[in-house]
């Protein structure tokens, strides 16, 4: 269904203007917002999204860029979603987050798995009326176990009771549509295995969903958070339709969900960069300027590899994340990448930090917001350090598989790791022990994020990325898989010490 279009640019539909002038118009627009209305001498940030932010670059439609064509959209093309998540979070990040909360975790979802009566109006209203949607999954008492939820449903004629509590949901209170996550209740009150989606419009009788709570995150201030209690009744025409599974809907779900991330870290870590080069440059000590001393040019080394790298995600979620695919069994890669990419996130923001120096420890400074609004993109979606072991453990599960135990020999022939493997082959050729302890699982993880990373950074040499920039990439790429092999090759694991106490003042000796 077309857009009206109400609230576009001079009257324009998406598809009136090139998508070159869309991102151009939203940068300047998000730029205005960001900076030039920004008052240096606040204390605190506003709690939700800002009106003038809303009145400023809603008009332009950004979610257009999610919804397709026929549904008034520029059609939902991956690389066109990564390169506005980018640009926006090198303005604000809770901005870009908002944007990639609506696009992978409601609007994609819907239009694979949706009934077809259902999307038109749902569209309508986003490109028309300001609408947002969001996912509700993690409950209190079950996190990363989400598989364990306790939210259930039953059936009552044409309509599905669901009850239960949600927590974490970004934007809460301020979504106009939510996917609502259930299990449903068997005939002795037991839930049953699988996972439902619903569609839930809080704009109709019977689906307002009680805000219990609204949180007081650390960071993120733009986006809402806090306890939801549902009690609520959807029709039968708003459950989505998985192909298979409801579980397998899930995975596909997040794993395309994660290889969005790359978009929302490389916007965020080119800024870091940006002002750590401006800074370094304008900045004197000892009679020259920062960018002159070796350590800091380690420093700003490290943030341009990061760059590159996430350039390198982004590249390969472009021709990958479409909804075409099937990614409920990509958790390797889209493990590798969120877990990877997020935590090179808060490095950049703790390296910005680092090299600005005491100005930079304030909340007004993008470095020292940087560090806490970066910090949560390691948890969400899977705490980095479950992601890693579930890498670990996939490698493991894969190199049984085919009853090859070295890991250079495994990862010479696997189709994500082929072309890496080939330049660590000193570092990697060792017989690898299946039964490994957590933490190493961990550790092996990382390893295999890395060189994942590396065999992406490599495909977009091969497509005419600068070939000085790719060089320092791998050569970072390399110093830390060799440091993360060295401690997943010790022997020495230390261990907690239960009634610590004793003994253990300096004090008393």
């Amino acid at each position: 269904m077309p857009s009206s279009g109400k609230n576009n640019h001079h009257g324009k539909t998406p598809q009136d203007r090139s998508f070159q002038e869309f991102l151009a118009e939203l940068q300047k627009r998000m730029q205005n917002v960001f900076r030039k209305q920004v008052d240096p001498d606040r204390q605190t940030l506003p709690r939700g999204i800002p009106e003038g932010v809303l009145n400023e670059i809603m008009p332009l439609n950004p979610l257009s860029v999610c919804i397709p064509v026929e549904y008034g959209g520029r059609g939902g093309r991956i690389d066109e979603i990564l390169a506005m998540l980018s640009a926006a979070s090198y303005e604000s990040l809770a901005l870009s987050l908002t944007l990639g909360i609506n696009s992978g975790l409601f609007i994609q979802p819907v239009v694979k798995y949706a009934q077809e009566g259902v999307k038109g109006d749902i569209f309508r209203r986003f490109m028309n009326e300001r609408n947002m949607g969001g996912l509700m999954i993690t409950e209190p008492d079950f996190g990363t176990d989400a598989l364990g939820m306790q939210t259930g449903f039953s059936v009552e004629g044409d309509h599905f009771h669901l009850r239960g509590t949600k927590h974490w949901a970004g934007l809460t209170g301020a979504a106009d549509y939510w996917l609502l996550t259930a299990r449903e209740m068997g005939v002795n009150g037991e839930l049953k295995r699988d996972i439902d989606f619903f569609i839930c419009d809080t704009t109709l009788p019977g689906q307002q969903i009680r805000v219990e709570e609204l949180f007081d995150n650390l960071g993120l201030h733009q986006i809402p958070y806090g306890r939801n209690l549902l009690d609520v009744r959807i029709p039968a025409s708003h459950r989505l339709v998985p192909k298979t599974t409801g579980i397998k809907l899930l995975l596909d779900l997040l794993h395309r969900s994660r290889l969005h991330f790359p978009g929302m870290a490389l916007g965020f870590i080119q800024r870091m960069m940006d002002e750590a080069f401006e800074h370094c440059r304008q900045r004197y000590a000892g009679g020259q300027s920062l960018i002159h001393y070796d350590q800091v040019q380690q420093r700003l080394a490290r943030l341009q590899a990061s760059f590159t790298t996430a350039s390198a995600m982004c590249a390969y979620s472009s021709h990958k994340a479409g909804l075409e695919h099937d990614l409920s069994a990509s958790g390797m890669v889209a493990n590798s990448m969120k877990s990877f990419v997020t935590d090179l996130m808060q490095e950049a923001a703790q390296s910005l930090v680092q090299l600005t120096g005491a100005k930079a420890y304030r909340f007004s400074h993008i470095g020292g917001r940087g560090i806490v609004d970066s910090r949560p993109f390691q948890i969400f979606e899977g705490s980095n350090d479950m992601l890693y072991a579930q890498v670990g453990e996939g490698l493991i599960k894969r190199m049984k598989k085919v009853r090859e135990y070295n890991l250079f020999g495994f990862l010479k022939h696997y189709r994500h790791t082929e072309h890496a493997a080939k330049g660590l082959q000193s570092l990697l050729e060792f017989e690898l022990t299946t039964q490994l302890p957590q933490r190493k699982l961990v550790e092996l993880g990382k390893v295999m994020s890395r060189i994942v990373s590396m065999e992406m950074v490599i495909a977009l040499s091969s497509r005419g990325f600068r070939q000085d920039l790719i060089d320092n990439a791998l050569i970072e790429l390399r110093h830390d898989i060799s440091g993360l092999l060295g401690a997943f090759n010790s022997q020495f694991l230390p261990a907690i010490v239960d009634d610590y106490n004793d003994h253990s003042s300096w004090f008393a000796l």
